[in-house]
C-alpha cells in the first residue's frame, strides 16, 4: 500500500469537565479550508488508485443492478374514492400514481435525476396532493400542493419541511404540517401560517376524520387540540415512545410501551387498556369488523370492540411486515424477507383470505443464537453458509429492529459464495433500553461467535451505516484483531462533538450530551476517533461519505480516516470514498459495487 496523504497532527488539547482531550485533526472539520480541500483531493486520488486495482468492480455492479431491478409498489391509500400508490419500475425512481395515472414523477420534475420524492399525502377528499421533494439527497424538502384534477400546482413551495407529516382538513382547504421544527396550520393560498406549537422536537401529526381533533406526538410528549375551540393544544402527558390518534370510529387510540389503550377524545386523559403487545407496534389498521396490529414480523387480528386477539394473518415466510393500510374490510401490507423483494398482500376480513405474490428465489437461510458477555441471548440471521468470507452487518440504535429484508447487496455477496449475517443487538426495537457499550459488546460477541463456529478472522468483515457506521467504527477500534475488513458508511466517529454538526443536536436522547459530565465520560469511553491507538494492526477500512449528507457531516469520516492512517501498523488499506452529489440515504449501485469489491478483495472472496 502506498503512503498516505500528509495530515498534520496538531497539538490541540482541551480541558473538558476536568479531562484532557486531544483533537489533532480538528482542522479537518472545516471542509472549506485550503488544507482540507487539498487533503480531501489526495484521499480521492488514493481511493481511485486503489479502486482501479479492483477488477471485479464491474462484475459486482452488473449483478447488483440485475438484483435491484425488481420494481416495487406500495400499499394503496384510498382517499375520496381514489386509489393512490407509489410505484417504481426497474431502474427508475418511484412515481406517485392515482388509480392508473402517473401523478408525480421526479424524473419529469428534474430530468437530471437529482430530485428525490421524499414524502406525499393526498387530501381526504382525494382532490389534492401534498408532496415533498429535495435535490441531491440533501433531504431539505420543499412542500408543494398539486390539484389532482387539473394537474396544476396551486400552492408552495414551502421550504424547511424535512419529511414533514401533513394532516389535512376534511375539505382540503388547509393542513397542519411541520416547518422549521414548528407545527403550523397553512390555508391554501395564504402565505401567513399560524404557529400551533413550537418545540425543539420531531413531530407526528394526526387529524380525526371529522377534522375536530388534532393529535401531536413527539418522542416523549403528547399534545391534543380540540379544533372546534380556539384553545391552545393541551399537553397531556410525558411518556417514552408514545403515539396517539383518533380513529375512524372516533375513538382515541394511544400506543405506549405497555400496549394500546383507548378512550374518548372528549376526555383525552382517561384511557383503558385495549390490546397488549408482545413486540413494538409498527402498524395499526381499523377495519369494519376487526382491528389489525402489526409488528416487524407478525400481523395479529383483534376483536374491534374488546381488543381480544382472534388470531394472526398467515405470512409467506419468516420475514418483515411493513406499510399497513386499510379500506373498508380489507387491509394491505408489504412483506419482504432475505430473498423476496417487497410485495403487497391483501387481507379480506370478510373471508379471512390473504392474497399476494409468492417467493420466487432460493437461498440458504438460518437463525443462530449467541450470547452477549452479560448473558443476554441474541440472534443472528444468516444468508448463505458461514465458514468462509462473511459480512457481519449491524445497526443497534434508535429503537430500530433489523429484520430479514431483501437486499441486492447481500444476495450478490451470497451468490458469489460468501455469507451475509445480520446481528440482532441491543439498541434495536426488542432491546430499546441499552447502553451504547452494551450494543458494541453484542456486536463483538456476534463476531466472536462466528469465529468460534468456523469463520476465520481473516475472512470476517463488518459493515454498517449511519448509527451502524458508529457501531462498526467502535468495534474495529476495540477489537481490531477480529476483523479482516470494515466498511463504515456515513459514520459518527467523534462522539464528543457530534452535537455540533448535522442533526446531532436532535440525537442527545439516544447518545447523551457531552455538555453533561456523566454523559461526557460515557461518550469518551467509546468514541471511535478518540480510541484510535498508534501501532495497532487495524483491519482494512473503507469510510464512505456523501457531499449532500445533512444528517451526519463527512467531517467524522475525515477525522477518523486521518487518525487510522496515522496509527495503523498493518499493511491493510485505510480509505475514504467521497460521493459529492449523494445524500445520507441515496448511495446507489456504484457504492454497493465498490463496497462489495473492497470486501471481496480484503476477505479473499475474489481470490
Amino acid at each position: 500500500m502506498q503512503s498516505y496523504p500528509c495530515a498534520e497532527r496538531s497539538s490541540l488539547v482541551e480541558q473538558v469537565h476536568g479531562r484532557s482531550v486531544a483533537d489533532p485533526y480538528r482542522w479537518l472539520e472545516d471542509s472549506s479550508t485550503v488544507e482540507t480541500k487539498h487533503w480531501s483531493r489526495a484521499q480521492d486520488d488514493l481511493w481511485l488508485t486503489y479502486a482501479g486495482t479492483l477488477s471485479s468492480r464491474f462484475r459486482w455492479k452488473n449483478r447488483v443492478r440485475q438484483l435491484s431491478d425488481v420494481g416495487s409498489v406500495s400499499t394503496p391509500v384510498w382517499r375520496g374514492g381514489r386509489c393512490f400508490t407509489l410505484r417504481r419500475e426497474p431502474g427508475q425512481q418511484p412515481v406517485v400514481f392515482v388509480d392508473e395515472t402517473p401523478l408525480i414523477d421526479p424524473k419529469r420534475l428534474d430530468p437530471t435525476g437529482l430530485t428525490t420524492l421524499d414524502a406525499w399525502q393526498p387530501s381526504p377528499d382525494g382532490t389534492k396532493l401534498a408532496y415533498q421533494v429535495s435535490r441531491g439527497g440533501d433531504e431539505r424538502s420543499t412542500l408543494n400542493i398539486l390539484d389532482i384534477t387539473t394537474g396544476e400546482l396551486i400552492d408552495g413551495p414551502l421550504d424547511g419541511c424535512r419529511y414533514s407529516p401533513v394532516a389535512w382538513l376534511p375539505d382540503g382547504s388547509a393542513f397542519y404540517y411541520v416547518r422549521f421544527r414548528q407545527v403550523r396550520r397553512h390555508h391554501l393560498g395564504d402565505p401567513a401560517d399560524v404557529t400551533v406549537l413550537d418545540r425543539e422536537a420531531s413531530y407526528g401529526l394526526e387529524l380525526s376524520a371529522d377534522g375536530r381533533w388534532l393529535t401531536i406526538c413527539t418522542t416523549n410528549d403528547l399534545w391534543f387540540a380540540d379544533l372546534s375551540t380556539d384553545d391552545e393544544p393541551k399537553h397531556l402527558r410525558q411518556e417514552t415512545t408514545t403515539i396517539m390518534s383518533v380513529g375512524p370510529d372516533n375513538r382515541l387510540y394511544v400506543v405506549t410501551a405497555g400496549g394500546i389503550h383507548i378512550g374518548d377524545p372528549v376526555e383525552p386523559t382517561v384511557w383503558r387498556d385495549y390490546i397488549q403487545l408482545d413486540a413494538p407496534l409498527t402498524g395499526l389498521a381499523i377495519l369494519d369488523d376487526v382491528v389489525l396490529t402489526s409488528t416487524t414480523s407478525k400481523i395479529a387480528i383483534h376483536d374491534r370492540e374488546t381488543g381480544r386477539r382472534q388470531g394472526t394473518i398467515d405470512l409467506p415466510g419468516v420475514g418483515s411486515v411493513g406499510s399497513l393500510s386499510s379500506h373498508g374490510n380489507r387491509a394491505w401490507f408489504t412483506y419482504t424477507d432475505s430473498i423476496t423483494p417487497p410485495t403487497v398482500h391483501c387481507y379480506d376480513a370478510s373471508t379471512g383470505q390473504t392474497t399476494g405474490a409468492s417467493n420466487s428465489r432460493e437461498a440458504e437461510t438460518q437463525h443462530l443464537s449467541y450470547t452477549s458477555p452479560d448473558g443476554t441471548e441474541l440472534e443472528l440471521h444468516v444468508i448463505g453458509k458461514p465458514g468462509g468470507p462473511t459480512i457481519l452487518y449491524g445497526y443497534g440504535g434508535f429503537g430500530q429492529a433489523l429484520t430479514p429484508t431483501y437486499s441486492a447487496f447481500a444476495l450478490a455477496w451470497v451468490e458469489a459464495g460468501g455469507a451475509f449475517v445480520t446481528a440482532t443487538i441491543r439498541g434495536d426495537a426488542a432491546h430499546r433500553d441499552a447502553t451504547k457499550q452494551q450494543t458494541i459488546d453484542d456486536f463483538i460477541a456476534a463476531a466472536e461467535h462466528l469465529i468460534a463456529e468456523g469463520t476465520p478472522a481473516d475472512q470476517l468483515a463488518i459493515c454498517g451505516e449511519s448509527n451502524g457506521g458508529l457501531l462498526v467504527a467502535a468495534a474495529l477500534t476495540q477489537r481490531p484483531e477480529l476483523f479482516a475488513a470494515a466498511v463504515a458508511s456515513a459514520p459518527l466517529t467523534d462522539m464528543l462533538r457530534y452535537e455540533l454538526s448535522g442533526l446531532g443536536e436532535r440525537w442527545t436522547a439516544e447518545y447523551g450530551s457531552a455538555k453533561d459530565p456523566d454523559d461526557f465520560e460515557t461518550l469518551a469511553s467509546y468514541s471511535p476517533y478518540h480510541q484510535v491507538k498508534s501501532g495497532v494492526k487495524y483491519p482494512a477500512v473503507l469510510l464512505t461519505v456523501f457531499g449532500n449528507d445533512t444528517r451526519v457531516d463527512p467531517l467524522h469520516a475525515r477525522k477518523m480516516c486521518a487518525a487510522l492512517q496515522h496509527a495503523t501498523a498493518s499493511q491493510r488499506p485505510v480509505l475514504l470514498r467521497f460521493e459529492p452529489d449523494a445524500g445520507h440515504t441515496t448511495g446507489g449501485i456504484n457504492l454497493a459495487a465498490d463496497m462489495l469489491a473492497f470486501l471481496a478483495t480484503e476477505t479473499g472472496l475474489d481470490r
